[in-house]
């Protein structure tokens, strides 16, 4: 996408800045402390689309329209939107919305966002791939601006509600380090930055010039609390009010625990296997007399035993005690795309064993799991348990586990040849189609998170004619072909459970459960 600039403009939208009340300091009753598994990687709202970030982003910055707590779009600085045609969305601005600083939200504010979000230097998961189809933003009127796409984009509104808008005066020579200093963090949202230092606290108040619903809380305190034993200690010493990512066996004790109450809902997480499908030889696959083979990964029947021979119900109802539900599909019943007929494979170790003597591997061979040990909820379990299965199934089995920032930089430099993943639609299966089964194609900014590289030319074309496919019945049936060809012909990954988003939280508090993971200040409440 070419960069915006504002000769861009049909006109410019203008109004008069209002002063802004500098906030006042919290009551003690009004403060808000949540236990969070991490903090973010930056105040940057740009840096990084991954959802940690964008849960924070979203307190003191907006979106155009953004997801409710089931995902559906609504709206935020946008009133309402509408395909004018297959290239033209229409969107109609909020008057009401300002900057912290008094300032409407313009037209202009709009475009410097959108031309910025998908470029920012040295971002390890970038925004672009939502910005790419947009060719062009202009404004109509003080109140309504057209944004201009160089192909159909049926999901605009969707990648729209993960981009946070930043004000053009404060973010045009703004670097993300401006952000993390707390210089540029100037939105429109309910609370206003205070203070925040890696691996510290992030402190936020209440903004009492919001033109959304006001917060009930005037300050919040959200504290990294890495480990979840460390979490769950807090939460009971009443540290904290608040936690997210409750472990499995805590839960229940929480849930019977007078003195607390709990908050889940399913997730649209899948979490999975990649396959590193793509190469001759991989780096962690030798004969089971560790000689150098041809890689397995690479025949589609290996693939097809590796997940025959994976208990799903063993792992949800043992590893994660209930907190996950065996997935066949790349999204959870009821999302758009999901195929009623794709669920999960059933196990069958014997089945398995009949696969890879098919291929040519009837000792089977050695192969090294890879995955996290601190990003998923019993996420080293889970992988310890898919290698003993898969032993069973007469491989030779290693696992290797690292913390999420050294996994993260592992996967995407390709390290591994079996890797325990997650991942979330946004909020139709084409989202992961887009990213984890269409080729690894940087010009088309897709295949941007196909980690075991699979590649399949008659599935890109379904997804790349999906994803232009404005009427929503042909592209459900689309995504459902995708889908179908990627998971019961060839296996390019291995769907293993959606997981369950849990918080624990003092007695008076409630919160309102996400499918989207996201822990928010806004969805707290004080319970009568």
């Amino acid at each position: 996408m070419s960069r915006l600039r504002p000769g861009l403009f049909a006109a410019a939208l203008a109004a008069s800045p209002l002063l802004a009340t500098a906030p006042q300091p919290a009551q003690a009753q009004d403060l808000l402390r949540i236990g969070m598994e991490a903090g973010p990687t930056s105040l940057d709202p740009h840096y990084a689309s991954i959802i940690t970030n964008i849960a924070f982003s979203r307190h003191v910055f907006q979106p155009l329209m953004e997801q409710d707590a089931r995902q559906v779009l609504k709206p935020a600085i946008a009133t309402s939107w509408r395909a004018v045609d297959d290239l033209t969305w229409e969107i109609k601005l909020d008057p009401a919305a300002r900057f912290h600083d008094g300032a409407p939200v313009t037209a202009e504010d709009v475009a410097f966002t959108l031309s910025r979000a998908g470029d920012v230097p040295n971002s390890p998961s970038s925004f672009r791939v939502y910005t790419r189809p947009i060719r062009s933003v202009e404004a109509i009127d003080p109140g309504t601006l057209r944004i201009h796409t160089s192909a159909p984009t049926p999901l605009l509104p969707n990648y729209l509600s993960l981009i946070m808008i930043v004000s053009r005066k404060h973010g045009e020579n703004a670097t993300t380090n401006d952000y993390n200093s707390g210089k540029a963090m100037i939105g429109t949202g309910p609370y206003r930055h205070v203070s925040w230092q890696p691996g510290s606290p992030v402190v936020m108040e209440r903004n009492d010039s919001f033109h959304g619903p006001a917060p009930v809380y005037a300050r919040v305190e959200f504290r990294p609390l890495a480990n979840s034993g460390a979490r769950v200690a807090a939460l009971n010493a009443g540290d904290v009010d608040l936690i997210e990512i409750v472990p499995p066996d805590q839960f229940a004790k929480f849930r019977a625990d007078p003195r607390f109450t709990v908050s889940e809902s399913p997730s649209n997480r899948l979490l999975f296997l990649t396959l590193d499908s793509d190469r001759e030889s991989t780096p962690h696959i030798r004969g089971r007399d560790g000689s150098a083979i041809p890689n397995p990964l690479r025949d589609a029947r290996v693939r097809k035993a590796l997940s025959m021979a994976i208990n799903r119900e063993a792992l949800t109802s043992r590893v994660l005690q209930g907190q996950g539900k065996p997935a066949g599909d790349l999204g959870p019943a009821g999302y758009f795309g999901t195929s009623p007929d794709l669920t999960p494979e059933p196990f069958n170790l014997d089945g398995a064993r009949r696969l890879l003597a098919e291929a040519g591997y009837p000792n089977g061979f050695s192969v090294q799991v890879n995955g996290p040990n601190d990003r998923f909820v019993n996420d080293e379990q889970i992988v310890q348990a898919i290698a003993q299965m898969w032993t069973r199934a007469g491989l030779q089995t290693t696992v290797e586990t690292r913390p999420r920032g050294v996994w993260l930089s592992e996967a995407a430099q390709l390290k591994y040849s079996v890797n325990f993943a997650g991942f979330s639609p946004n909020p139709e299966v084409l989202g992961m189609l887009e990213t984890q089964i269409h080729t690894w194609d940087t010009k088309l900014g897709l295949g941007t998170a196909n980690r075991g590289r699979f590649s399949n030319a008659e599935i890109d074309a379904i997804i790349q004619q999906a994803r232009q496919t404005m009427d929503n019945g042909e592209r459900e049936r689309l995504t459902q072909q995708a889908t179908r060809m990627a998971l019961r012909d060839q296996t390019a990954l291995i769907p293993l459970y959606f997981a369950v988003n849990t918080w624990a939280m003092k007695k008076g508090l409630t919160y309102e459960a996400r499918t989207d993971e996201m822990t928010l200040a806004t969805s707290v409440s004080r319970s009568p």
